[in-house]
């Protein structure tokens, strides 16, 4: 039996609630992940939640200590096979945060916490972590002339397709209008050094959990410090917890807190802030339907240079989600001599066939795939 088939054995017997004898550290196949980000982590109410339900003893503390509240969970945040939305939340998160009801009392969530971290972080633990990362020797090519552009889509966390797929037949219909040379990979593997010195910039479609390894992670970061480009779509920024800081706080600039509900997509003013490259053409106001995000820290804070606000007087969304007089929903910055462009624009399908945001888009991909003399360094 494969390594890689053995470990996808032991994921399903664990998943089954099946204690596991403890294992000598595995010889992995040669594409087998064994550098992914939280391999070794002690278990904890701030680990994903899906690292949490793949073990049996850490579920069963759980378990215990939140009785019901745990044991009810919706479906919809107890997946165990990726993606799911329990790789994008913790039980900190989940029950300290109204996801699951009442909040519960710091001191039982400091209990579960301490007996979590008691847990042994086995070798049959850092293969089931790892199994929702790859290494798969992927090496997609640019195939012509004009800006190359790569589109990442490995999601680990909440899947929207319609969403996803929306943002690529834009993407896709960009590059044909503009002359780019695009590909498009759903595998991590294919973030290493010598894929990416053959592109301008990447694109982080509606991307939503944690989803390169260690390796991969440093070669995005050196190869993005030293002049490649990014854009970040939507979903890009919207997880509720994320586990990378680097990538949540210096290359997008911003952490989620939340979207409005009931109803969920509303129409709001957009307003164009100055005179940009990225928005050169655009009307000073328009209107669009969208899921408007808020974020924990006004992006503007970091130094980025903001290109479009929201009204929040024109959609109205709850007081626990208002970002005040200024709500920046697209922004830019130079990240070290790279750049990195990031829009909350872009949840219903309909976003992309919006004129002025496929404008922008555009030009957000011209201005990332090329040298910015503001970002040398």
């Amino acid at each position: 039996m494969s390594m890689i088939r053995m470990a996808k054995l032991l994921i399903g017997v664990m998943g089954a609630g099946i204690a596991l004898p403890i294992m000598a550290t595995p010889a992995f196949a040669a594409d087998a992940v064994t550098d992914c980000p939280m391999a070794r982590t002690p278990y904890s109410i701030d680990s994903p939640l899906i690292d949490v339900l793949i073990n049996p003893a850490a579920k069963a503390v759980a378990a215990e200590e939140l009785g019901e509240s745990f044991t009810g969970l919706t479906p919809f945040l107890t997946g165990t096979k990726a993606p799911t939305f329990s790789a994008i939340v913790t039980l900190r998160g989940v029950f300290s945060g109204g996801q699951a009801g009442p909040p519960k009392a710091p001191a039982l969530l400091a209990r579960l916490d301490a007996r979590l971290r008691a847990l042994p972080v086995t070798p049959a633990d850092r293969i089931a972590r790892c199994a929702r990362y790859d290494n798969e020797p992927a090496d997609p090519r640019p195939t012509g002339k004009g800006l190359h552009v790569l589109v990442f889509e490995k999601i680990n966390g909440f899947l929207d397709a319609k969403s996803v797929g929306a943002a690529r037949e834009a993407l896709q219909g960009l590059a044909q209008e503009n002359g780019w040379s695009m590909q498009v990979t759903d595998k991590g593997g294919a973030i290493r050094p010598e894929v990416l010195a053959r592109y301008d910039l990447v694109v982080w479609n509606n991307i939503s959990g944690d989803a390169l390894t260690l390796t991969q992670r440093r070669a995005l970061k050196d190869w993005i410090e030293h002049g490649g480009g990014f854009v970040g779509v939507h979903g890009a920024a919207g997880d509720p917890a994320t586990f990378w800081d680097w990538y949540t706080d210096t290359l997008v600039g911003a952490a989620f807190l939340g979207h409005p509900a009931n109803p969920q997509f509303r129409p709001a003013t957009l307003r164009i802030e100055g005179q940009d490259p990225v928005t050169r053409g655009l009307p000073a106001q328009f209107t669009m339907t969208d899921e408007w995000y808020s974020f924990r820290a006004n992006p503007r804070l970091k130094g980025v240079r903001v290109l479009a606000t929201l009204d929040e007087a024109s959609y109205d969304p709850p007081a626990n989600l208002r970002m005040g007089a200024d709500h920046p929903i697209a922004w830019k910055h130079c990240v070290g001599r790279g750049r990195a462009f990031y829009s909350a624009i872009g949840h219903p399908p309909s976003s992309f066939a919006d004129a002025n945001y496929r404008r922008m888009l555009t030009q957000a991909v011209e201005w990332a795939g090329k040298p910015d003399p503001s970002c040398a360094k």
